[in-house]
């Protein structure tokens, strides 16, 4: 057996992020660390403040809805409740708190010292309060969203909304979105590069493994709503037409960009949940889990299909049957490969000595109403169901069975699991127990009975409803049933708060657990291990302990050669993704309201070829200039380096100007976004193109300036970083190539294709 590997803060790969501020921030407070683990767990105390006030929210609905024709609230604020309901357990606490046990967790799974960049991932985590702040203070100017938590068109338009509601939703998402899209980059880099030595990806443990495919999802499902979130603003700002059917816009396109974002974050917040169970169960079972490398793949499989079914929540839209036939088959696909999870789970138990600890029972509760969610989910999939049930209190029955069954019931049992190690303290079990149970049952009392007033035709978002037979009763036990549920997370609540101060002393391992969390202290310090033990199996403590009986010998795992690219050129293959996806659904959304060109100005009668000729071929230079200031830079030439950066610099700029002059005349001649549907696509599209190239511009500013004041730039991490912004500059080119040939008339083919 290998020794134990030593990490120190000099040799790990994230130390040059680190700056001075990953240590001396312990001498500041909380609010200037850049340290994983504290950053979790304000994480984690941030969305529980936000789950108070959504759960007084959902609470006041419920009084609302407890008898028939109620008057407690008003219309008006029944919609703001149900709408800052939705949007914050989604947005601020459901993602939020993933985020923290991410943060926390992940880097002590993987044998990190820390994340891969932590001011990057500081300020990804203050994102979170902004946006917080942002959408809750609608309610001081009287003015919070009143439009459902997906703001549909054209109800969110300024024509049917005045207040600034949907303006305060648009833009704390906009926040909350950036933040999301930069932790996960954080995650991703930190999985691929910071592996401790001997851990293959075969070997990485389910939680880490599901954050990892968690965070793919995030950056590419994210910039499709920030995407829609620009259009909105757009229109209700800027006066544009994106989704305003008498200026030429679509409506159904909204549904079509949230809905791509929608259905890919169900899985945003399940996956982690999903991990963590497969945590918890094999260390309570004893046994290791069934089917590691199959969990794996499914949640890749799950990942993959969840961007392809995005319209079953639009079966009701209109969009054919051959659509609605499409999408019914991919939702049953995706049952395929979640369901199965189910099995995995069920036959690691099935011949365990099981410890009904309150972490098991939680996932026992998990596996339960989770199924029962699904079941529910199978038949939404069939159209002719959930034509009959859309908008009705069955769909809010089956999404709460699926994000409070599965994700919320995961997340108290990784809290259960994880609490010692966070603070070295036991939560006491008894109390535990307590908040599992009515947990469970005020659950299902909620909830259950919202199917049957679903089946009877109780619309959803209604503030009240006529005294029919059942559904006073049946809503009656739902509002008892909510208060059950937030009285028993009292005792939760408490336990933490006290088990911080005089909980039982946990010990470095109080579960026997196998993943290389437990082999740190509890709390870990801040560098995170002193020694990591050597790693054969995904179970490296069980292996230590029982070297005679090692995961290895049972299930050899080759280990896959190392990723040979720099931390800053992993970070920008995913950032260039996001944006790709980014500008996916602007092009998007130019192609369907340019393919056949509008009434008034348009790209056959109102740009100018010539021109646009000229400044288009500047930037297409550039890239050939950026590829010999790399070259020059590798072969140590400064003076050629800084002669050919400026060059690109002077090119970019030339195109910026260029774009600029354009936008002038266009403007003089009375074309922009609200124009019409042309000038809302068009002056979009390549403004945020426009942006994207002059922030590249100001980043090679930076590195020709380093280069003037004698600065080394041949280091290792600054060659990177300059190749790295190099695909970045290239990426920009690419994207105009594709932009030039689809909008600039006659090249525009692209466009009438469709």
């Amino acid at each position: 057996m290998s020794s134990a590997t030593t990490l120190s803060p000099s040799d790990s790969p994230a130390h040059d992020d680190h700056g001075h501020g990953g240590y001396r921030s312990l001498r500041f407070d909380w609010m200037a660390s850049v340290d994983h683990k504290q950053i979790g767990v304000m994480y984690m105390v941030g969305a529980l403040v936000f789950l108070v006030v959504a759960g007084v929210e959902a609470l006041l609905m419920r009084v609302q809805l407890a008898l028939p024709n109620n008057h407690f609230v008003s219309p008006l604020t029944f919609n703001q409740l149900f709408t800052m309901h939705g949007t914050s357990m989604v947005f601020l606490v459901g993602m939020p708190v993933l985020s923290g046990f991410q943060n926390y967790f992940v880097p002590l799974m993987v044998g990190a010292r820390d994340v891969a960049f932590p001011r990057l991932n500081a300020l990804a985590f203050w994102m979170f309060p902004l946006g917080g702040i942002m959408l809750n203070f609608s309610f001081l100017t009287g003015a919070a969203p009143e439009v459902g938590w997906f703001s549909y068109a054209p109800l969110s338009e300024k024509a049917f909304t005045s207040t600034l509601g949907p303006d305060y939703y648009t833009l704390g998402l906009l926040a909350l979105g950036i933040g999301s899209v930069g932790s996960s980059f954080n995650i991703i880099c930190t999985v691929l590069k910071l592996r401790a030595p001997g851990m293959s990806i075969q070997r990485i443990p389910l939680f880490a493994w599901m954050s990892f495919i968690t965070s793919i999802l995030t950056i590419l499902a994210l910039p499709a709503l920030n995407a829609g979130l620009v259009m909105l603003t757009a229109d209700r700002m800027l006066g544009a037409d994106f989704f305003k059917a008498s200026g030429g816009g679509d409506p159904i396109f909204w549904q079509h960009v949230f809905w791509v974002f929608g259905h890919p974050e169900v899985y945003i917040l399940i996956l982690p949940a999903f991990g963590m169970v497969s945590e918890v169960i094999p260390v309570f079972s004893r046994r290791p889990i069934t089917g590691h490398g199959f969990i794996m793949v499914s949640s890749v499989a799950i990942a993959l299909l969840g961007f392809g079914v995005w319209a079953h929540h639009m079966f009701v839209a209109g969009l054919g049957i051959w659509a609605d036939a499409f999408f019914s088959v991919g939702t049953m696909l995706i049952a395929i490969p979640t369901g199965v999870k189910m099995f995995n789970w069920t036959s690691t138990m099935w011949r365990g000595r099981i410890k009904f600890s309150t972490a098991m029972l939680f996932c026992l509760g998990f596996l339960i109403v989770f199924a029962c969610g699904g079941v529910s989910g199978v038949m939404l999939a069939v159209t002719p169901f959930d034509w009959a049930v859309s908008d009705s209190y069955f769909i809010i029955a089956h999404f709460h069975y699926v994000l409070i069954g599965g994700t919320v019931f995961g997340l108290f049992a990784g809290a259960y699991y994880w609490f010692p190690k966070i603070t070295g303290r036991m939560l006491d079990e008894k109390l535990g127990r307590i908040h599992f149970w009515s947990t469970l049952v005020g659950f299902n009392m909620t909830f259950f009975v919202q199917h049957f007033l679903g089946l009877m035709g109780m619309p959803r978002r209604i503030y009240t409803y006529p005294d029919l037979p059942g559904w006073g009763e049946l809503n009656l036990i739902s509002t008892i049933g909510a208060f059950a549920m937030a009285i028993g997370t009292l005792p939760f609540v408490y336990n933490i708060i006290i088990s911080n101060f005089r909980g039982k002393i946990a010990g470095d391992n109080p579960w026997n657990g196998w993943t290389l969390e437990w082999a740190t202290t509890s709390p870990p310090p801040h560098h995170n291990f002193d020694l990591v033990p050597p790693i054969h199996g995904p179970r490296p403590l069980w292996d230590l302990a029982h070297p005679d009986d090692m995961d290895a010998k049972r299930e050899p795992s080759p280990d896959e050669p190392p990723i040979k690219l720099h931390l800053n050129k992993v970070l920008m293959i995913f950032f260039i993704s996001s944006e790709a996806m980014f500008f996916t659904m602007l092009i998007s959304a130019y192609i369907l309201f340019n393919h056949n060109p509008p009434d008034g100005p348009n790209a056959t009668n109102a740009l100018n070829i010539p021109r646009t000729w000229f400044f288009s071929i500047c930037l297409f230079a550039s890239s050939w200039t950026m590829h010999k200031a790399e070259h020059f830079l590798r072969a140590g030439n400064d003076r050629k380096f800084q002669g050919w950066l400026a060059a690109t610099i002077v090119l970019g700029l030339t195109f910026v100007g260029g774009q600029g002059y354009e936008y002038a005349e266009l403007f003089n001649e009375g074309i922009n976004l609200g124009r019409n549907v042309f000038g809302s696509t068009f002056f979009t599209l390549t403004g945020f193109h426009g942006i994207h190239v002059f922030v590249g511009i100001v980043a090679l500013a930076i590195f020709w300036g380093l280069g003037k004041c004698g600065e080394n730039l041949k280091t290792v991490n600054r060659m990177e970083s300059f190749e790295a912004l190099g695909w970045y500059w290239h990426f920009v080119d690419v994207v105009w190539v594709l932009l030039f040939l689809m909008i600039y008339h006659p090249l525009g083919w692209i466009t009438r294709l469709f």
